[in-house]
């Protein structure tokens, strides 16, 4: 064949293969001149290539050069890739073992299993755009990794055909980590261990990842071991360096030389008020009433910046860490113990500097005046919540005999309640949600989970510190200083839809461009109905995520035109950035960071929030399934909080857990999704399922691995508050024995979906015998809630809307019909049924999918 190219890589080629087609480099530089980019056809025809075998051949090299990064298709195009088109990412990989690379600003990009090998959960990557899959989703080939965020592992030893390697604990973290055998022989290590490694050389596309052993875990319950595997998966640092110790640890108790400039608030009868667990204390608040009218706050918080000097190790270290992680039973400081729970802790009866709030108040609560200066002060008590609630329902021994401080209190409290008609006023958003706590054996595994209570001692400093955010931001823009808002922006456009559709169905009105009025109006309307928490965390649910910026756009949730972090920088680095810039402001000096700086820390510590917040949510939804494989089998009675078109997320009333009820196990029927109602509708018996119904369910099955637990319907108990028939409907399960009674649902779904284990391969088959198909794995109620300073309440994956389920009616006697009638009537009827059965398998395929 007479070729009608010039290649510069021929003889490559030509020794390669026995027939040649253009090289990579003649494809790239043809599709180059061309500016609207070449098809396949385009490309065959150019180089006159007409043989099965060399068209085949084309569209693999094709294939394999989109693969790689070099060439982008989109639709039948092909076109050059350039650095232009390559962003910054990182790897976010779930459960079930799908990838991607978050952009910001831009839309995610769908990782290849080969594109996974390269990389962990968290790395940073830079990653450009390839092919759109068979989803409609655009592709990424990864041309860097920027920053691995693993280096530690804890996961099980395995061994196949004489090679061993470690199968990591979190499903997260796809890929196997290969050990040398005198390694795993000199740690005396057993095939199942728990083991912890680190990682000594990365995967690339074709090799796996190969490590070190560091310490055998093998006499550690899953319990001991599920924190620290999670730290080590989030890249969570978790040890402090011994020169960042050393530095904390040089620091003394206040002396003269460091009160010298500071107002000295010693004798004013300051006290501290937490929860009874609380191991450091970074605000104390005074109150007392004006000779003129009005009153007097004092919002004193611990002067971390005194402390933790710039460009120093100890400073380094925090802003690496941004902020503390709190676990359910454990808490990853951002600060080293002998600053947390020493010296920046504002403990009683020590003298502590501070950063000081001092507020000024009209009898109707508003702010007059107020001043932020350092000071010196000595907490007179440390309080309890519960202590404070006592004493203010009439308890006056439940807090110590000082009456400065029952002054203090008692003014604390007149005040606060005069604040709530102004928080009623500026319309903050208050939802009806459920916080609660978790109790542990000496094994760390759940004994309990138990309600909390929030009472009016909790609100009373919420809304002090509210009272100190908001005049701190107000100073950062009066006088200019550059420092991190806290943004929380308003819903965007489709999800005020999903509201506005929500809300119609209960009997309101909501606008196109709802003010905070608009939502507490639903909120208010609704608060004493039973299903009160599913209908406000819907509307929860519309909400933005909360961030820190330099450029001030606002609260939202809270109602504020400004609003920033001033009272914990013990554990926030943005708020430890304000109280210098604020320093700097008062004694004349230049910033600390601005500009494009500013900007960058914005940014870093929105993101280490984030992953602290996914970190803990992962511990506890771990700690939740193993709790729940003691009740397998058990029914309990549960409240509908998602709808989906493959089934019924349920929370448990008496155990607030969350799990799922696939469509398939809903009963002889078949069950369609309404997508704008949030139902599902029985076609058949007009069975419906919605949000805040109430059902009983069995626990059938719970997988550690991927944090899922099934549950099974025994019976649906109310609808819309109203009790509905107590028969129990008709299971999969229970007609499993009855051939001639299957439903589409049933025919497609009768065994319950399996999920691929956390070690191996997605087929089964085991890591080290081929590259493995990558098998792995809200916004918190906080962002947005006025008690956002100091609660912890957990926000449920809820959507929206329930319907009362229609009764079927009974049916009417029909006349006898002639054979020529019946004849007919059956053929129509068969025609009918298979019409229904091919759509009823199309409509299922996604349940199945799912």
């Amino acid at each position: 064949m007479t070729k009608k190219w010039n290649d510069p890589e021929a003889l490559l080629e030509s020794q390669r293969y026995d027939n040649p087609i253009p090289s990579r480099t003649l494809i790239s530089s043809h599709i180059e001149q061309s500016e609207q980019g070449l098809s396949y056809d385009d490309i065959a025809e150019k180089f006159a290539l007409n043989s099965d075998d060399n068209l085949e051949a084309l569209r693999r090299r094709l294939g394999a050069m989109v693969r790689d990064g070099q060439l982008l298709r989109i639709g039948q195009t092909y076109q050059l890739c350039n650095d232009d088109q390559e962003f910054d990412a990182t790897v976010e990989i779930n459960h079930r073992g799908q990838g991607f690379a978050v952009i910001k600003d831009h839309h995610d990009l769908v990782l290849t299993e080969r594109e996974l090998r390269l990389v962990f959960h968290g790395d940073r990557i830079r990653v450009r755009p390839t092919s759109i899959d068979r989803r409609g989703k655009q592709q990424g080939f990864i041309t860097e990794v920027i920053k691995h965020q693993v280096q530690q592992i804890i996961g099980e030893l395995c061994e196949h055909e004489g090679e061993f390697f470690i199968q990591p604990n979190t499903p997260n973290t796809h890929q196997p980590i290969t050990l040398e055998k005198e390694l795993v022989e000199h740690a005396n290590l057993k095939i199942g261990d728990a083991v912890r490694i680190a990682i000594d050389d990365y995967p690339t596309r074709e090799e796996f990842a190969t490590g070190h052993v560091i310490k055998s875990m093998a006499d550690h319950a899953d319990t001991q071991i599920i924190i620290p595997a999670t730290i080590l998966e989030y890249g969570l640092p978790y040890e402090f360096p011994d020169e960042v110790v050393k530095e904390a640890e040089s620091y003394k108790e206040p002396s003269a030389k460091d009160r010298k400039g500071r107002i000295d608030l010693r004798d004013l009868p300051l006290v501290t008020i937490d929860g009874e667990d609380a191991r450091d204390f970074d605000d104390a608040v005074f109150a007392e009433k004006r000779a003129g009218g009005g009153y007097r706050v004092v919002v004193a918080i611990a002067d971390v910046s005194h402390y933790v000097k710039v460009d120093q190790p100890l400073d380094e270290e925090a802003q690496q860490r941004g902020t503390s992680v709190y676990f359910p039973h454990y808490v990853l400081p951002m600060l080293p113990e002998a600053l947390s729970n020493g010296l920046c802790s504002l403990n009683p009866h020590v003298d502590r500097l501070c950063m000081v709030c001092d507020l000024t108040l009209s009898r109707a609560g508003r702010v007059t005046g107020y001043e932020l200066y350092p000071s010196v002060m000595h907490s007179k008590a440390r309080l309890t919540y519960t202590q404070v609630a006592d004493y203010l329902s009439g308890n006056t021994k439940a807090i110590p005999d000082d009456k400065m401080i029952h002054k203090s209190v008692n003014t604390l409290f007149q005040l606060y309640q005069t604040l709530l008609n102004l928080r009623q006023e500026r319309h903050a958003m208050e939802f009806e949600t459920v916080e609660t706590y978790m109790t542990f054996d000496d094994k760390g595994a759940i004994q309990q989970i138990l309600p909390r209570s929030r009472n009016d001692a909790h609100r009373l400093i919420e809304e002090c510190m509210l009272l100190a955010n908001v005049a701190a931001a107000d100073f950062a823009l009066k006088q200019d200083v550059p420092v991190l808002y806290r943004v929380h922006e308003p819903p965007e456009f489709s999800r005020i839809q999903k509201v506005r559709d929500f809300v119609k169905l209960l009997g309101l009105t909501f606008p196109e461009q709802p003010t905070q009025a608009d939502y507490q109006r639903v909120i208010e309307a609704t608060k004493d109905r039973v299903d009160a928490t599913s209908i406000h965390s819907v509307l929860l649910r519309s909400m933005m995520q909360a961030y820190y910026s330099p450029k001030n756009a606002g609260h939202y949730g809270l109602a504020y035109e400004a609003y920033t972090h001033f009272t914990s920088p013990i554990r926030r680095y943005p708020d430890l950035l304000l109280h210098r810039a604020i320093k700097a402001k008062l004694a004349n000096k230049p910033y600390p960071l601005q500009g494009a700086s500013l900007d960058a820390a914005g940014e870093h510590y929105s993101q280490t929030e984030r992953r602290a917040d996914e970190a803990s949510r992962d511990v506890t939804s771990w700690l939740k399934c193993h709790y729940m494989q003691q009740h397998i089998g058990e029914e309990f009675d549960g409240v509908i909080t998602t709808v989906t078109d493959f089934g019924l997320f349920i929370t448990l009333k008496d155990l607030y857990v969350d799990g799922m009820i696939h469509i398939s196990q809903l009963g002889d029927d078949y069950f369609v999704y309404d997508a704008p109602l949030q139902r599902l509708v029985g076609q058949h018996h007009g069975r419906t399922f919605a949000l805040g119904d109430t059902i009983k369910i069995k626990v059938a099955q719970v997988n550690l691995e991927e944090r899922k637990i099934d549950f099974d319907l025994v019976k649906q108990l109310t609808s819309e508050g109203r009790a509905v028939r107590s028969r129990a409907p008709r299971s999969n399960r229970a007609d499993a024995n009855s051939a001639n009674h299957q439903t589409p649902n049933a025919n497609q779904n009768s065994k319950r979906p399996t999920r691929a284990k956390a070690s191996g391969n997605a087929n089964g088959s085991n890591p080290t015998s081929a590259r493995p198909n990558t098998t792995r794995r809200k916004k918190p109620v906080s962002e947005v809630l006025p008690n956002l300073e100091t609660t912890d309440k957990a926000e449920k994956d809820l959507e929206q809307i329930f319907e009362q389920p229609t009764d079927k009616k009974p049916k009417k006697k029909k006349a006898k019909k002639s054979d020529a009638d019946v004849a007919k009537a059956k053929s129509k009827k068969k025609a009918k049924a298979k019409k229904s059965t091919k759509k009823s398998k199309k409509s299922n395929a996604k349940a199945r999918e799912e």
